[in-house]
């Protein structure tokens, strides 16, 4: 019955009051065909908006837009598409996993160079609270990359490890503003980055605090499985409501160890009150690439095999 008390955790409690977003690479489908799936569940009407991006946009009935533009990492830009959601809130999870759903059934697939990017609202984030997201997530980076089955050519371009330069700053500078944050991510004072500017690549980009007020989560592979993308979005929500409701984190890197990852991973998963019955897909989802036991760290203990 470890689920009885979790409803009411401070963390929780926070992942669901945080706006998200997310961005979900596709191959195998055009854009206006895209577009036309997603209108199948949002409704509204769908329109040719064009720009480089060649973007088909459906508006839907509640006003709010969702894109399907050209990426050129995808290859053939006549049939893929970056599928780009409005802000959402967490009550817009059903919607968005039926949107997955939709485009999937219109033929979409992914291929190994697609990839989904969660973005997290920082609005009500302070230089300090983004810190300890930081640093959290260097600690156990090695686990999560490795749970998440992130591609070593991804690892290599586009979702690089947080740059250990960076957290060092860090450490050393504590930064209290904004501004702060900024120098130590840069190493200089960069307020107004360029779009694709090269620090964007990582696993954890802040880049994006500065160009449109979220933190990216890039550690997650292409996919169109509807629970998995729930349970991208629900880790990437508990992570930065853990940052948020803390008042410290450890930077000290963990180092991975492939036979006790799925205990390891487990304890990550309880810590961030990601368990119950709510969260049950989402454990699935996050431990099922790890080897070893959930419940024991070395293996089930001799006397209990034999009973």
């Amino acid at each position: 019955m470890t689920n009885t008390n979790t409803a009411s955790a401070p963390e929780t409690m926070t992942m669901k009051t945080l706006r998200f977003g997310c961005e979900l690479e596709t191959v195998g489908l055009q854009r206006e065909k895209a577009a036309q799936a997603i209108q199948s569940v949002v409704g509204g009407t769908v329109r040719y908006a064009g720009t480089s991006y060649d973007t088909w946009e459906c508006v839907a009935a509640d006003g709010r837009i969702w894109k399907a533009m050209a990426d050129a990492s995808l290859g053939d830009r006549t049939y893929s598409a970056e599928i780009v959601s409005p802000i959402l809130h967490y009550s817009d999870m059903e919607t968005l996993q039926e949107v997955v759903r939709a485009v999937r059934r219109a033929g979409a697939g992914v291929s190994p160079e697609c990839g989904i990017h969660c973005h997290v609202d920082l609005s009500r984030f302070d230089a300090a609270a983004i810190a300890r997201l930081a640093k959290s997530w260097r600690k156990q980076e090695e686990l999560f990359m490795h749970a998440l089955g992130v591609a070593r050519h991804r690892r290599a371009s586009f979702c690089k490890e947080v740059d250990s330069a960076f957290i060092e700053r860090l450490e050393r500078d504590k930064p209290r503003t904004m501004e702060d944050l900024n120098r130590a991510w840069y190493g200089y004072s960069n307020l107004r980055p360029q779009r694709y500017c090269s620090s964007r690549y990582r696993a954890l980009n802040l880049a994006s605090a500065w160009q449109k007020g979220t933190v990216e989560f890039r550690a997650f592979e292409g996919t169109l499985h509807a629970g998995k993308v729930k349970a991208y979005i629900q880790f990437s929500l508990a992570l930065a409501a853990k940052a948020l409701d803390s008042k410290s984190a450890n930077s000290k890197r963990r180092p991975l160890n492939t036979a006790t990852a799925k205990y390891d991973m487990r304890v990550v998963l309880l810590a961030l009150n990601l368990i119950g019955d709510e969260f049950k897909t989402a454990r699935l989802h996050l431990l099922g690439r790890l080897e070893g036991s959930a419940a024991w760290k070395h293996g089930r203990p001799a006397q209990q095999e034999a009973a």
